[in-house]
């Protein structure tokens, strides 16, 4: 299949390097790619397969070597193009264009063994990071202050980059799924969310933990909270991961995986609570295929890596919400970073 990409995930899948101005053209057997004159020694250095060409009219150099080649079709991902590249690459050229949303996120959906290892190493990674986040946790901190801490433990000393921003919410503050930090101040006894990931050459580890601050703080699954309706959504989202997780099997379609959690909040009492699919893919983005939603018609295969992230979020009152990164392996669901 020809192809071009310009997305930065897309262009490492492809050719095992990236920067920010770049074009990756698969057609066939000739494969380019193309990028400026600051690129020129790193691409020559780490780009597989391909022919590094520099210029700095991305567009035009594509579009002479799609005319040289006497292609007709070129699949593409729209997502990965901007109207103003895209039609100055279309005018350039007389083909028919094809296109596939999400291309390269296909192509990534099984994990190669390589992958699921750099996954792994990811996790365990961010887990460690979590631990040491609990070490700095103290009653009287801010949110903003809390999210600060997250990010530097999980940067660490070698400077690591994020998978996203942290997510650190309070009591209320954590009924917003995606909430951003305040001024709210920790008090012993009160709920604490951390939601954040860190990246291992390339690939993403995602991690959440809902936790009671007391003396010390633990990122384990044990937490208990006086207020008897918290406790109770707690075990529950708790009861929901775990029953995800021990039941995901290849062959599945996710809309099943997502209803193994969704049932449980869902008997509960909770279901309207739960805003939000219960999980996505993790790879070289954040978010990928597959999709774990009641909506997917995904089946669940061998080297799938996705998130279960079930969450209740009573606006006003609390949010929970327990993640974990697991992998397809012998037909089932292993959790990583263990």
């Amino acid at each position: 299949m020809t192809r071009i990409h310009r997305d930065e995930s897309a262009l490492y899948y492809a050719c095992g390097y990236s920067c920010d101005n770049a074009i990756y053209l698969d057609l066939g057997a000739e494969k380019y790619f193309i990028t400026d004159g600051r690129y020129t020694v790193d691409a020559k250095e780490h780009v597989q397969g391909a022919e590094v060409l520099i210029t700095h009219d991305l567009p035009k150099e594509a579009a002479k070597r799609i005319r040289k080649s006497g292609v007709k079709k070129i699949t593409y991902d729209p997502k990965e193009w901007d109207v103003y590249t895209f039609e100055r690459l279309n005018n350039k050229t007389k083909i028919t264009w094809k296109p596939k949303l999400l291309l390269s996120q296909k192509q990534r959906i099984i994990k190669r063994p390589d992958e699921i290892e750099q996954l792994d190493t990811a996790a365990r990674l961010g887990a460690e990071a979590f631990d040491a986040f609990g070490v700095l946790v103290e009653v009287g901190l801010n949110e903003h202050a809390l999210h600060q801490a997250a990010v530097a433990v999980m940067q660490g000393d070698e400077g690591r980059t994020l998978s996203f921003d942290p997510i650190v919410a309070l009591g209320a503050n954590a009924a917003k799924p995606h909430a951003h930090p305040t001024t709210a101040k920790l008090h012993k006894g009160d709920l604490l969310l951390i939601d954040a990931g860190l990246k291992h050459e390339r690939y993403c580890s995602d991690r959440t933990r809902t936790v009671r601050v007391g003396k010390t703080v633990s990122m384990g699954y044990k937490q208990r909270f006086k207020k008897r309706k918290l406790q109770r959504a707690y075990d529950t989202i708790l009861k929901a991961h775990d029953r995800a997780i021990a039941k995901a099997r290849n062959g599945m379609r996710a809309s099943k995986v997502d209803a193994l959690a969704r049932d449980v909040i869902e008997k509960a009492g909770f279901g309207k609570y739960f805003v939000h699919s219960t999980g996505h893919g993790v790879g070289l983005d954040i978010h990928e295929l597959p999709v774990i939603s009641s909506r997917s018609r995904t089946r669940i295969e061998e080297g799938m890596v996705f998130t279960i992230e079930p969450g209740i979020y009573i606006p006003g009152e609390f949010g929970i919400r327990i993640e974990d990164t697991v992998v397809m392996e012998a037909g089932r669901a292993r959790m990583l970073g263990l």
